[in-house]
C-alpha cells in the first residue's frame, strides 16, 4: 500500500511538474552519495586506497605491509583503470566476499570479513558514491607480488570457505539501538576485530576470543574488550569517545601506528553518535583477560628524574658518553617528554607514565614508537615525534640502544616486569615476528620438491614389489 502510494505521487508530481520532479530526483542522488560518504568514512576506504603523499583520493598504490609481503591497494576511482566498470553486484560481491569481477579472490587486506555485515543500504550508497561523488583517475595499479604459494589467488577460495562468513548483519533485538549501531561499526564498517582479534596460525580471527589484543607487524593492537584489567573496562565512555576522535585521552592513551591513521583518515569525521555507540558496545563486550595482567596498563609509573644523577658524569668532550638507558633518555627523550616523563603541560608529548604504552605487558607499541616515531593529524592538533631509525632527522639508535631507553622508561615509568632485548628491536624494525605461516613459507617448496620426490620413489617401489611378485607367480 505504501509503494503504491508513492508511485503515485512521484507520478503526479512528474505530471504537474517536471521541473520539481527533476530537482527532487536530484536531491535524492545528492542525499545517497552523501550518505555513500559517510559510509566510505566509516569503512576507512581512504587510509589505504590513497598513497601516502598523493593528491589524487582512491586512486591506490599504497602499500599494505603483511606477514607475506606487501599487498598493494587498488584504485577504486570510477575510471577505466578503477572500478569503473562495475555493477552494482559485481561492487557488492568485491566488498562482501572480496570476488573481483574477473572472478580472482582478493587478499583479506582488503577487509571483506568484516564487511560482509554491510546492508544492502549502505552498499547502495557507498556504490553511489564511488561512481557518481568521487573523481575518476587514470592510475595504473601496482601489481601485488608475493612469494610462491600466497601468490596463488584461488587458494582464497579454499581459506574462505573453511573460515569465512557472509552472514549480514542481523539487529539484536535484546539491545539497544545504539549498542546495535557500535556492533555494526565495530565488526563491519569500522572493521576494528581485523586488528584487534587474535589470528590463528592460518592467519583466520579467533572468533572465542573477539577483541582481545593481536600482534600487527611492529605493533600491537590491544585488547578493547571489557575487562578491567587487560582491556577497557575502566575507561568511561566520554574517555573513549575523546580517543577515538583525537588519537588521545589524557592519562591513558595516545594513537600510533595504524590507530593513528584511522583517527585521521576515519574516526574524527564520524558523527559523535556513532563514536559514543561504540563506546557502548565496547563497554559491553564480554571480558578477556590477557594471561600475566595483574593491573591495569594505565595504573603504572610515576615522575622519577635521574638528571642529577647523570649531570657531569662523563666530560664535556666524551665520545659515545650516553651509555646507558638513564642517559641516553636524557639525551633523546627528556627534552620533550621531560626530565620527569610527565609530558609537556598540554600532553602534546605524553605523559610516559599512567600511559597504556608503556603499562601493557607487550612493549611492542613502545618500541615502535621510537623506532618509526608517531604522525597524526586531526582537527584540533598535529603530532610528531620523530622516528630514532633510518630515515630521520634525529639519532639513529642501535638495537641495543632503542632496548636501554625502553627498559629505562618500563622500569621507571610503566610496566617494570616487561624487560627488552636487542633481538625483540631487531624483529620489530623488521616488520614484527613472522607467524607461522609467513615463516614456514621458504620451506615450503623444497617441503613440496620432497613430497613429489618421496611419492614418486613410493610408486616405483610398488611397482618394482608387483613386478617381484609376478615374476615369482
Amino acid at each position: 500500500m505504501r509503494l503504491n502510494k508513492t508511485l503515485a505521487w512521484v507520478l503526479t508530481l512528474m505530471a504537474t511538474s517536471p521541473v520539481a520532479y527533476a530537482q527532487t530526483e536530484a536531491d535524492a542522488g545528492a542525499a545517497l552519495i552523501a550518505q555513500g560518504e559517510k559510509v566510505a568514512i566509516a569503512s576507512d576506504c581512504q587510509a589505504c586506497h590513497t598513497a601516502p603523499g598523493s593528491k589524487t583520493a582512491f586512486s591506490g598504490g599504497y602499500a599494505i605491509a603483511s606477514s607475506m609481503g606487501a599487498i598493494y591497494a587498488t584504485n577504486i576511482t570510477p575510471s577505466a583503470q578503477g572500478i569503473g566498470g562495475y555493477s552494482e553486484a559485481q561492487f557488492a560481491r568485491a566488498i562482501r566476499e572480496g570476488i573481483r569481477p574477473d572472478g580472482a579472490h582478493l587478499y583479506p587486506a582488503m577487509p571483506y570479513t568484516s564487511y560482509h555485515l554491510m546492508t544492502d543500504e549502505d552498499v547502495h550508497a557507498l556504490y553511489a558514491y564511488f561512481m557518481h561523488g568521487v573523481k575518476p583517475v587514470d592510475q595504473a595499479n601496482t601489481p601485488t607480488k608475493l612469494p610462491f604459494p600466497f601468490n596463488l589467488r584461488f587458494s582464497m577460495g579454499m581459506w574462505n570457505a573453511i573460515f569465512g562468513n557472509t552472514d549480514s548483519y542481523k539487529v539484536d533485538e535484546s539491545k539497544s539501538a545504539e549498542w546495535n549501531r557500535g556492533n555494526y561499526l565495530v565488526n563491519g564498517l569500522a572493521h576494528c576485530d581485523t586488528c584487534h582479534t587474535p589470528r590463528n596460525f592460518m592467519m583466520a580471527e579467533k572468533h572465542d576470543q573477539p577483541l582481545a589484543g593481536a600482534p600487527l607487524g611492529s605493533w600491537y593492537a590491544p585488547n578493547i574488550t571489557s575487562d578491567p584489567i587487560s582491556g577497557i573496562g575502566g575507561w568511561r565512555e566520554d574517555e573513549l569517545v575523546s580517543y577515538l576522535k583525537t588519537g588521545r585521552a589524557e592519562g591513558k592513551n595516545q594513537a600510533a601506528g595504524s590507530m593513528a591513521e584511522a583517527v585521521e583518515h576515519s574516526l574524527q569525521y564520524s558523527p559523535d553518535s556513532d563514536l559514543k555507540a561504540i563506546a557502548v558496545y565496547l563497554k559491553g563486550t564480554a571480558p578477556i583477560r590477557t594471561p600475566g595482567e595483574t593491573a591495569p596498563a594505565f595504573t603504572y609509573g610515576k615522575p622519577v628524574s635521574v638528571e642529577t644523577a647523570i649531570r657531569g658524569d662523563a666530560p664535556n668532550n666524551a665520545y659515545n658518553a650516553l651509555d646507558n638507558g638513564a642517559k641516553l633518555f636524557s639525551g633523546n627523550c627528556a627534552s620533550c617528554h621531560q626530565p620527569d616523563g610527565a609530558g609537556s603541560p598540554n600532553q602534546a608529548y605524553p605523559s610516559l607514565f599512567h600511559n597504556t604504552a608503556t603499562g601493557m605487558i607487550h612493549p611492542d607499541n613502545l618500541v615502535s614508537a621510537i623506532l618509526f616515531g608517531v604522525r597524526r593529524t586531526t582537527q584540533d592538533h598535529d603530532v610528531l615525534m620523530p622516528a630514532f631509525s633510518s630515515p630521520t632527522y634525529v639519532d639513529q639508535l642501535t638495537d641495543q640502544q632503542i632496548a636501554d631507553i625502553s627498559n629505562y622508561v618500563l622500569h621507571n615509568y610503566g610496566n617494570p616486569q616487561v624487560t627488552v632485548e636487542a633481538g625483540d628491536v631487531a624483529w620489530m624494525r623488521k616488520g614484527g615476528r613472522l607467524p607461522f605461516l609467513a615463516a614456514a613459507q621458504p620451506y615450503m617448496v623444497p617441503g613440496i620438491a620432497v613430497g613429489i620426490v618421496v611419492v614418486i620413489l613410493l610408486l616405483i617401489g610398488l611397482r618394482l614389489r608387483r613386478s617381484r611378485q609376478k615374476h615369482k607367480s
